[in-house]
């Protein structure tokens, strides 16, 4: 897929702030290389995965919050918005901001995957590149479909130079700034 341009998007990112604000609970939008896209609500097993990795963060970094569905700004060329799964950041760190914060500061963004078509167009690569140009260090996809973790990393130049992937079940460490090892062995029991 060809990204966007500013002279190709659907609309300016004052416009998509202006739909989202009013866009009703049940629907979350987002703004990925110049469109609006859809964000599915999660279903079940998609709430127990964030649950479980919401654990394992306070249990291993407790001066971290992993926030959910924070709205980023990314993307500096083309004006993106997204909104995680997860964000990563220090303790307080998203107090006193708007409904889309500057990432600077985050750590970590979390997406789990959806049962959508969109999901390998959005999460694998579009949110996957918005992440890596907005300079968050660690991205970490949980990719229901192939029950495996990928972490990437060391983002340079638009693009994440490390990617690891880790089948459920596996222990993963995560790189600095994040620092943390955790065993998967918990999400075999959301494995469908």
């Amino acid at each position: 897929m060809t990204p966007s341009t500013a002279d190709d998007a659907q609309m300016s990112v004052e416009e998509f702030e202006q739909i989202a604000h009013h866009a009703p609970e049940t629907v979350t939008l987002e703004f990925i290389n110049g469109r609006l896209e859809v964000k599915h609500v999660p279903d079940g097993d998609h709430g127990a995965i964030f649950m479980w990795l919401l654990r394992q963060c306070m249990q291993h970094r407790p001066d971290l919050d992993l926030h959910p569905e924070q709205g980023l700004k990314i993307e500096t060329y083309r004006k993106g918005r997204a909104r995680p799964d997860g964000a990563l950041a220090p303790v307080r760190h998203f107090a006193g901001e708007g409904e889309w914060s500057d990432p600077h500061g985050v750590l970590m963004t979390v997406e789990v995957t959806s049962n959508d078509a969109d999901t390998d167009r959005r999460d694998r690569v579009e949110k996957r590149d918005g992440y890596a140009e907005a300079g968050i260090p660690v991205y970490l996809l949980i990719d229901r479909d192939t029950g495996t973790l990928t972490v990437h990393s060391e983002p340079k130049n638009g693009s994440y130079q490390q990617s690891p992937t880790y089948p459920y079940g596996a222990t993963v460490e995560f790189p600095d700034p994040v620092a943390i090892t955790f065993n998967t062995e918990e999400l075999k029991n959301y494995a469908r």
